[in-house]
C-alpha cells in the first residue's frame, strides 16, 4: 500500500483494499461496476484506492447485514450523492451573525441514521431531507444540521407515524416559522435595530438580547393554539386544563 503525501490518505492496490474490506477482489470489481464505490485514481496502469473507498465499502456491509439489498444501497448513496451539499453553508452563517446561536448538529454514518430510523430511510425521504437542509453529506459521514430535530423526528417515528408524513409537516412548519421570522425581523429592524447602528451597538448582541422575546411568543401562542385546536377536534380539554385557571 501507499502514502499519497499530499494530503496523507493511505492508498490501497485493489488486492490489499479488499483484504482490508474483508471481501473478494471479485466483489470489489462487481461493486465498481455497479458504481457504489468511486472511481480509484489511476496512475499508469495501476488503480489507487484510499481510505474512502474502504469507509464506503464498509459501511455497504453494514447496510447489507440490517437486510438492504444492492439495490437499495445503490439508491441510498446516489441520493446522498445527488444531494450533496457543503456542509460549512449548511451549518454557518455569515457576517456579522456568525456568533449567533446555532442548532447542534449530529454527525452519522449512512448505517447508523439507517438504525435511526428503522425501515424509514428511503430514498425519497432521503431526498426531501436534503432538500429541506436537515443533512448534508461530509466525506463518509451524514450530518443533521439540529439534535432536537433529530430526536423529535425519531420519537414520533417511534409513535408510529411515518418519517414521509414527518417530513412533510416539517414542510408546512418551514414556511409558517419563516412568516414568523420575517414579522420578528421587520419588528426589529424597523424599530430597533437602526437606532442600535446608530449608538454603534453590535447588531447580533442586539438580536441576541430580544431573541429569547420571540422565542417565549411563539412558545405561549402555539401552546394556546393547541390547547383550541384539541378542544374542537377531540371535544375535550388538554390534561391540566380541565378545571383550572377559571
Amino acid at each position: 500500500m501507499a502514502m499519497n503525501e499530499a494530503d496523507e490518505v493511505r492508498e490501497y492496490r485493489m488486492a490489499e483494499l479488499a483484504e482490508e474490506a474483508g471481501i473478494t477482489v471479485r466483489t470489489l470489481r462487481f461493486y465498481r461496476e455497479r458504481k457504489l464505490i468511486p472511481p480509484p485514481r489511476r496512475e499508469g496502469r495501476i488503480a489507487w484506492y484510499n481510505d474512502h473507498h474502504l469507509a464506503r465499502l464498509r459501511t455497504i456491509a453494514a447496510l447489507l447485514e440490517r437486510g438492504h439489498t444492492l439495490g437499495g444501497i445503490a439508491e441510498l448513496l446516489a441520493a446522498f450523492e445527488s444531494g450533496r451539499r457543503d456542509v460549512g453553508e449548511l451549518l454557518g452563517l455569515p457576517g456579522t451573525v456568525a456568533s449567533w446561536p446555532k442548532e447542534t448538529p449530529v454527525r452519522l454514518t449512512p448505517e447508523a441514521l439507517a438504525d435511526y430510523f428503522a425501515g424509514e430511510v428511503t430514498p425519497e425521504n432521503l431526498i426531501t431531507s436534503l432538500d429541506l437542509g436537515y443533512l448534508a453529506v461530509d466525506g463518509d459521514e451524514i450530518v443533521h444540521l439540529s439534535r432536537r430535530l433529530l430526536d423529535v423526528s425519531h420519537t414520533l417515528v417511534e409513535q408510529g407515524v411515518p418519517l414521509a408524513a414527518v417530513l412533510a409537516a416539517a414542510r408546512e412548519v418551514r414556511e409558517s416559522v419563516d412568516a414568523i421570522a420575517e414579522t420578528f425581523v421587520t419588528l426589529l429592524r424597523d424599530h430597533v435595530l437602526a437606532d442600535a447602528l446608530e449608538r454603534g451597538e453590535d447588531v447580533g448582541e442586539t438580536v441576541d438580547r430580544l431573541r429569547p422575546l420571540a422565542t417565549s411568543v411563539v412558545d405561549a401562542e402555539l401552546t394556546m393554539a393547541m390547547n383550541r385546536r384539541m378542544r374542537a377536534d377531540l371535544g375535550s380539554e388538554p390534561p391540566g386544563n380541565a378545571s383550572g385557571g377559571r
